[in-house]
């Protein structure tokens, strides 16, 4: 069986000390707001227009890119992660993966207000440090969350 791979683009988002996650429903785990990078699109782009849909808020991408002297190019923000998820695996073999790009950003409000079609605003939580730090979720998720917060808290100070 070949192995289908698929690049995505992930945000953990921060609002006064806390990151949001969503019960997903298809999946069935606990995470934050992401999905597939659409033809033409960059993967910062992608986890951008994803809050946007998903929670309805503007984003603010923490981005500690250095600037590059390249007159022909531009340099793109860094995910703060890149990570290779097994999403669908059959008798042992893997039949398709994300390439997940990792990106830390706030947004200006808890106000989530998901666009048509998409989750509802319930299936969303705050998780603050110490919830993400006692909760069962995946380890990956707790570690990002906690990491976003003290990014979002770093950029303020």
């Amino acid at each position: 069986m070949e192995t289908t791979r698929h690049f995505t683009g992930t945000i953990y988002v921060v609002n006064r000390g806390a990151t949001a996650l969503h019960d997903h429903k298809h999946l069935g785990i606990t995470i934050p707001p992401g999905g597939h990078v659409d033809r033409d699109e960059l993967p910062h782009e992608a986890a951008l227009r994803e809050v946007r849909e998903e929670m309805g808020l503007e984003p603010d991408l923490l981005d500690e890119t250095r600037d590059v002297s390249a007159p022909a190019g531009r340099a793109l923000p860094q995910p703060r992660h890149q990570m290779l998820y097994d999403i669908n695996v059959y008798d042992g073999t893997v039949g398709h993966q994300h390439i997940d790009h990792i990106y830390y950003a706030t947004v200006p409000s808890r106000d989530i207000s998901p666009a048509d079609g998409e989750e509802s605003a319930e299936s969303w939580q705050w998780y603050t440090t110490a919830e993400l730090r006692n909760s069962d979720l995946s380890p990956d998720v707790v570690q990002f969350g906690i990491e976003a917060i003290q990014a979002a808290e770093n950029e303020s100070a």
